[in-house]
C-alpha cells in the first residue's frame, strides 16, 4: 500500500544563482516538477510514495530519477523516452525572492506519456491520488491522466489537486481554466494559488474563491497567498494562517512544500478530511504554512524542504512570542 501516488512532470529546474565576475548568469541543477516536489516532502516525513511520469533517456532524466530513488520514492512507474528529451526550466529570482521561469518543453517527455504505461495497480493501492494541469495541457498525457483518475475513482482512493498553472506551456488562458474545471470535477482536496482560483472561479475575494471552488466539488479547498500565508475552507470551516519568514531567498516550490505538509498531517489523521475536527485542520495547515515559510528561506525547491524536528521548533518558538 502506498500513502501516496504522484502523477506529472518530472524536469529540471536551471535555478539562477548569481554571476560570474563579468555578469554572465550562473544556474544551479535543480530536480524539478510540482508532483515530485510533493512526493519528495511526503517520503522524508516517512510516507511511502510512487511516482507516475516520463523524462528523457538522456543525462537530466537519469539524475532525475536518481534523485527520486535517493528520497525513498518508487519509480516503478517513471517511463525514460528515448525520442523525446526531458523538459527543462530555467528559473531567474528577482530581489525579493520570486521568480521567472523559461521553459524548455516542445516535445518534453513528461508530455508523452500514454494510458498504456500507467500500472493501475498502484493506484489502485493507495490512499491519496496526486495531479496537477501540466500533464493535462497535451494529449497524450491528457489521456494518460483522465485515466488514472479513472481507476482512483473507481477504488475509493482520495484524490489531491494542484493545478500549478504556468501561462507560458498553455497556448491560452481558456485552455488551463478548462483543464482546472476537468481536474477540480475529479477531486477531493484542492489547493489552487489566489491566481489559479480568481481565473476558474471569476471571483476577486480569497473568500469568494473558496466558496465557489467547494460549490464546484471540492470538499476542502485551499488557497496559498504567497507571503500572506493560505486560506482554506470545508463547508463546516474556514480559517486561515500567516508565517512570515526569516528571510526570503527563493520562493521555489514553497506551495508544494505547504500541500506536501498538509498531505503528511491528513494521512497521519486517516485521510479522511471530512471527519478531521476543525482544530486539527487548522493545527495541519499552521504547521504547512510554516514549513513553506522556511522553505523560502533556502535555495530550490527540494533541496530546501525543511527538517519535521526545525518546523517544530520553530511552531515552538512562535507560540512563545
Amino acid at each position: 500500500m502506498f500513502d501516496v501516488v504522484a502523477l506529472g512532470e518530472l524536469l529540471i529546474d536551471f535555478t539562477q544563482t548569481g554571476t560570474t565576475g563579468d555578469g554572465i548568469r550562473l544556474y544551479a541543477q535543480n530536480p524539478g516538477g510540482a508532483p515530485a516536489n510533493v512526493l519528495a516532502v511526503l517520503s522524508k516525513y516517512g510516507e511511502k510514495c510512487a511516482f507516475i511520469g516520463k523524462v528523457g533517456q538522456d543525462q537530466f532524466g537519469d539524475f532525475l530519477l536518481d534523485t527520486l530513488v535517493s528520497l525513498g520514492i518508487d519509480c516503478q512507474g517513471l517511463i525514460f523516452d528515448p525520442v523525446h528529451h526531458t523538459t527543462l526550466a530555467f528559473v531567474s529570482i528577482d530581489k525579493s525572492g520570486d521568480r521567472n521561469f523559461t521553459f524548455y518543453r516542445n516535445h518534453g517527455a513528461d508530455c508523452f506519456l500514454t494510458e498504456g504505461e500507467i500500472d493501475a495497480k498502484v493506484i489502485a493501492n493507495s490512499r491519496i491520488f496526486h495531479f496537477g494541469t501540466l500533464s493535462m495541457s497535451q494529449e497524450p498525457s491528457l489521456s494518460a491522466t483522465m485515466a488514472a483518475l479513472k481507476v482512483a475513482k473507481e477504488h475509493g482512493v482520495l484524490v489531491s489537486f494542484d493545478p500549478n498553472y504556468r501561462a507560458l506551456l498553455w497556448e491560452c488562458e481558456e485552455d488551463a481554466i478548462a483543464a482546472m474545471r476537468l481536474g477540480l470535477s475529479c477531486a477531493d482536496i484542492v489547493k489552487f494559488s489566489l491566481e489559479e482560483a480568481q481565473m476558474l472561479t471569476a471571483q476577486e475575494s480569497v473568500d469568494g474563491c473558496l466558496a465557489r471552488l467547494l460549490d464546484m466539488g471540492a470538499a476542502l479547498a485551499a488557497v496559498s497567498l504567497g507571503e500572506q500565508g493560505c486560506a482554506y475552507a470545508t463547508k463546516d470551516h474556514t480559517g486561515r494562517c500567516q508565517v512570515p519568514a526569516e528571510k526570503t531567498v527563493d520562493t521555489t516550490g514553497a506551495g508544494d512544500i505547504l500541500w506536501g505538509i498538509f498531505l503528511h498531517g491528513l494521512i497521519r489523521e486517516g485521510a479522511d478530511v471530512r471527519s478531521l475536527p476543525p482544530q486539527r485542520l487548522d493545527d495541519l495547515m499552521l504547521t504547512a504554512c510554516t514549513a513553506a515559510a522556511m522553505s523560502t528561506e533556502k535555495g530550490g525547491a527540494i533541496p530546501s524542504i525543511p527538517d519535521l524536528s526545525s518546523v517544530q521548533d520553530r511552531l515552538h518558538h512562535q507560540k512563545r512570542r
